[in-house]
This record gives C-alpha cells, sequence and structure tokens, in this order.
C-alpha cells in the first residue's frame, strides 16, 4: 500500500520542525554556556549578575551625566563668546556716537 504524498510531506515536515527545535535548544545551550564561560573569564560568576547589572546602570548614568555637562559647556562657551561680541560691539557704537 502506497502512502499519499500529502502525508509523507506532512510526516516530513514535522520531522524537520522537530529537528529544528532539537537543533535550536542545542544552539541556546551552546550560546549560554559560551557567554557564561566568556563572563567568567572576566571574573564575573552567575552569582554577579545583579551587582554587574547595578554597575552597568551607574556606568549609564555617569555617561548621560558627562554628555549632559558637555552640553552645558558648549552653552556656556558660546554665551560667553556671544556676549564678549556684543560688549564689543557695544563698546564700537558707543565710541563712534562719542566722536
Amino acid at each position: 500500500m502506497k502512502m499519499p504524498d500529502v502525508e509523507i510531506r506532512a510526516i516530513v515536515a514535522e520531522t524537520l520542525a522537530e529537528q529544528h527545535r532539537l537543533q535550536q535548544a542545542n544552539i541556546d545551550a551552546i550560546v549560554l554556556k559560551t557567554v557564561a564561560s566568556m563572563l567568567a573569564s572576566f571574573g564575573v560568576e552567575d552569582d554577579d549578575r545583579k551587582e554587574l547589572r547595578a554597575d552597568f546602570q551607574h556606568l549609564r548614568r555617569w555617561r548621560t551625566s558627562v554628555e549632559q555637562a558637555q552640553s552645558y559647556t558648549f552653552k556656556a562657551v558660546i554665551t560667553v563668546i556671544a556676549t564678549g561680541l556684543m560688549g564689543a560691539v557695544w563698546l564700537g557704537v558707543k565710541v563712534v556716537l562719542g566722536k
């Protein structure tokens, strides 16, 4: 008795899907082990995750505050230059009108 093509395709598709799920599980396990071993080589153990997250959050806050300070410094420099130019123009106007 011959199996219909539809049944054969369904069985093959199901087998391939199961094989894909198993391969994905293996890939996930390999990636997890690789990341864990890389972190361990840097001295970060599994128990240090919360501390590591807090360190990264602190670094992010520090970086954003430095960027904000740079922005304020740039604005202050522009303000000082503009004020100096306005003062020079004002003095020039006073000298011209004073003569």
